[in-house]
Formats: structure tokens, sequence, C-alpha cells
């Protein structure tokens, strides 16, 4: 049994599995997951998981190179955005339009599905390597 980090062991084996340039997508509880992604449903309730949560639980074990957002994010959820923004200071974050986000959502490895309901808590992030 792991001591600590993520302990949801499909989670854990899919992180395991992403190589270098490949995504993940973590999205709010309404993101349509597209039916050629696997996709990791935490939900419970709504807001249980949280986006935060569970991208925090993600980025302690996941080694990442760049982020994609969705371009409403700026102007439905201003606090996010800036919390994000600031989170990943230190790598490149693209803004897309959100349909164009869903629509890339389609080449990611995995979808992990949050209870979120703040509009656009949506992320695709890139696999780096830790090296």
């Amino acid at each position: 049994m792991k001591r600590t980090g993520i302990q949801n062991g499909e989670l854990i084996k899919i992180l395991a599995s992403i190589g270098h340039t490949q995504t993940l997508v973590i999205s709010d509880v309404g993101l349509p997951v597209p039916k050629e992604v696997q996709c990791i449903d935490l939900a419970l309730v709504a807001g249980v998981p949280s986006f935060l949560d569970v991208l925090d639980a993600v980025c302690g074990e996941f080694v990442f190179e760049a982020a994609v957002l969705a371009e409403e994010l700026k102007e439905a959820n201003v606090e996010m955005c800036r919390l994000l923004e600031d989170k990943f200071r230190e790598i490149p974050v693209s803004f897309v339009p959100h349909e164009t986000l869903k629509t890339m959502s389609k080449d990611s490895m995995v979808v992990i599905r949050t209870g979120e309901t703040r509009s656009y808590c949506n992320i695709i992030l890139q696999a780096g390597v830790n090296f």
C-alpha cells in the first residue's frame, strides 16, 4: 500500500503509463468525455472532489511541461483563471476556445472527471520528463 499521494489504483496506473508529450484532462463534472478516451470518474456529489483538489493531487505525482485552458475561463471564472495562471507560471499555458479544448481532449490518454461545478474548470496537461 502506498504511504502518500494518490491512493486510487486506476489513476496511479494511468499516470505512470503516460509518456512524454502525451496529455491528460482534468475536467469539471460537465465536460463531455469522448467515447474513445478512458475516463476515471472521481465525481461523488456536486463539488466533491473539487477540481483544485484533484489538480493538486495529480501535480504531486505527474511531471508536465505545458497546459491548456479554455479562453472562456478568463471571464466566466476570473478567480480560478488567476489561480491557475499563478500556479503554472513556470510552464507555457495556452488558452483556446472551449469547443477547441473539447476537441483536443479526444487525443488525451485519460479524462479525470471531478465533481467540480464551477464553469470551465477543465485543463489539459502535457506530460514532461523527470530527468
